[in-house]
């Protein structure tokens, strides 16, 4: 059985371009897509690494990063990542699929292998610490799933969503695969944290934690995390506007959440005017 991590990751980023050619620490001269790489060679279970990038000419950087990383890469369809998912499986003869994503550089790999062990243990097509209940810091997500599943949904997916995010199509029909979450030890129930890298407040966010623990440790974990925003909570002010990226199945879910952005943008009358909207409908 052949259990392998594939890394999503291209450069034509919408919130912020280039993300993961940051540097991490802040002028390290690592990029944040090694840094994921450093942490997945950590993982106990991990037979094989492999970096998911777009057949675009600016996602020639990825390869590069890979090839000086030793790791293996992929090069696909940009906007449809569950068939870049499912050719980068195909090719390397994964049995167990690990998804891991490029913009997650404080990601744990005893986290990782915890998540492998129960998708095992359980026999499941699809296992998750993120997906259906959020426990753990955002930025420490890991799904797991078995090729079977994978190749399911890349002949049955039909929405847009579905392919660009990989995952939907199989943990949104558990009639159809054995869905199973794994939830955050009490010690590090912390959903409201994150250090996930999507805007510039998130980079500075990272850019501290890394000051912080990195020195002491670069492979620090999820409970120096954890223990970092106890002791340092205003940490979590230098990005509580973001608003995490979510899936919606129709316009009035995306109305609503435009909402609540609205809301936090102090846009008091564009905010207004569509609550009103909303409410004749």
């Amino acid at each position: 059985m052949k259990i392998g991590a594939i890394v999503q990751a291209r450069t034509s980023s919408t919130r912020l371009p280039n993300k993961v050619l940051k540097e991490l620490p802040y002028g390290s001269n690592i990029t944040v897509l090694e840094q994921v790489i450093k942490r997945l060679n950590k993982s106990q279970k991990l037979n094989e690494i492999i970096i998911a990038t777009t057949e675009e000419l600016e996602d020639d950087e990825i390869v590069k990063i890979a090839d000086k990383r030793d790791v293996k890469w992929f090069r696909g369809n940009k906007e449809n990542v569950l068939s870049r998912y499912y050719f980068a499986a195909k090719k390397n003869n994964i049995d167990i699929v690990v998804r891991i994503m490029s913009d997650c550089p404080c990601i744990d790999p005893e986290i990782i292998d915890l998540v492998i062990n129960e998708h095992i243990k359980r026999v499941a097509d699809y296992t998750s610490n993120s997906s259906l209940v959020r426990t753990y810091p955002h930025g420490l997500d890991v799904d797991v799933f078995n090729f079977n599943a994978l190749e399911k949904a890349y002949k049955n997916a039909e929405k847009d969503y579905e392919k660009e995010h990989v995952i939907p199509y199989i943990y949104r029909n558990p009639h159809i695969f054995k869905v199973n979450q794994v939830k955050a030890p009490q010690e590090l129930y912390a959903p409201d944290i994150r250090i996930v890298l999507d805007t510039e407040e998130d980079y500075a966010l990272l850019c501290a934690v890394f000051d912080y623990l990195y020195p002491r440790n670069e492979y620090f974990n999820a409970y120096d995390i954890t223990k970092l925003f106890e002791e340092k909570p205003w940490l979590k002010l230098i990005n509580r506007r973001i608003v995490q990226k979510k899936i919606f199945d129709t316009l009035k879910e995306e109305l609503e959440e435009a909402v609540k952005i609205l809301a936090l943008q102090d846009l008091k009358r564009a905010r207004d005017f569509l609550r009103e909207y909303l409410s004749k409908k």
